[in-house]
């Protein structure tokens, strides 16, 4: 499990950060996207920041000409200003926290 660790004092715990400080946290959500889902289906932009991190499954991030793959155990901020969605990257069901960061 890379760059998982063992807090001191912790017994069969493994973490991994992931995130620091990225602002002022809006609010958050899980969502489930089933093979196929994600969106908005047109790339969008807006005032605060998305912080992605995903569970379970993996995420394929399309931002203005540019594509990010975020696996399970990962996070991927996304600067709301640039043209962006998110989608399902398999077969299965990805499983991913979405937190709204105001932009710094």
């Amino acid at each position: 499990m890379k760059e998982f660790i063992t807090p001191p004092d912790h017994i069969h715990f493994l973490a991994k950060k992931l995130f620091a400080d990225c602002g002022e946290i809006i609010d958050g959500s899980i969502a489930y996207l089933e093979k196929g889902g994600g969106g908005p289906a047109s790339l969008h932009t807006h005032e605060h920041n998305h912080l992605f991190i995903v569970v379970s499954g993996q995420a394929r991030v399309e931002l203005d000409g540019e594509v990010r793959i975020v696996d399970a155990n990962e996070s991927f901020l996304v600067n709301g200003h640039i043209p962006h969605s998110v989608w399902n990257n398999t077969d299965g069901t990805t499983v991913m926290i979405g937190i709204s960061v105001k932009a710094k």
